[in-house]
């Protein structure tokens, strides 16, 4: 998994999300863009695809995209519309690209010649999204927490941080575990 931090200027957002799409059919990889100030750090995108992947293998994913699985698990939510909120909209966000080449549904996370994918193709992946238009600026996102945001989004009370010594990125990805326990 690899990840660009950035700013997008988005002027129409069905064009750009076909045109990552078209991006990640093409290499082969998943790509996901999340809002910035909805994620916590890396292992939380981490934590995502790896029980994303899990439920896709046990045939137990609500989505039948793996990107849209791997937001419903960002998120800790089953609803694909409340999960949306933590993707980008038209205009200026500060964003999160993520880019996965593992199981991808159409190629199974395998090349053309049946090879795994390997960090170098997403790599590859992240140069071309980098040159897309929409993006206006690359900088670190992920270097400081809109803890208001993250804390009304995932519901965590200011009592449940008072009674633990657990990050608030730990609290998120707790909830984001949490989607597996509820289904």
């Amino acid at each position: 998994m690899e990840l660009l931090e950035c700013t997008l200027a988005i002027d129409d957002l069905d064009r750009f999300v076909a045109e990552i799409g078209e991006i990640g059919d093409r290499r082969g990889v998943t790509i996901q863009v999340f809002d910035a100030r909805y994620v916590a750090d890396r292992a939380h995108l981490e934590r995502a695809v790896e029980l994303a992947d899990r439920a896709i293998a046990r045939g137990t994913n609500v989505a039948r995209d793996r990107a849209v699985e791997i937001l419903l698990y960002a998120a800790g939510r089953r609803q694909i519309d409340r999960a949306l909120e933590m993707g980008v909209d038209e205009g200026e966000n500060r964003s999160v690209l993520l880019v996965d080449s593992g199981s991808t549904g159409n190629e199974g996370g395998r090349d053309g010649e049946g090879g795994d994918r390997t960090a170098a193709d997403e790599t590859a992946v992240l140069e071309e999204l980098a040159e897309l238009d929409a993006v206006v600026g690359t900088e670190a996102m992920l270097d400081s927490l809109d803890e208001e945001t993250l804390c009304a989004f995932f519901d965590i009370a200011d009592r449940e941080r008072a009674a633990t010594d657990a990050t608030l990125s730990e609290l998120v990805r707790e909830r984001v575990a949490l989607l597996e326990v509820e289904k």
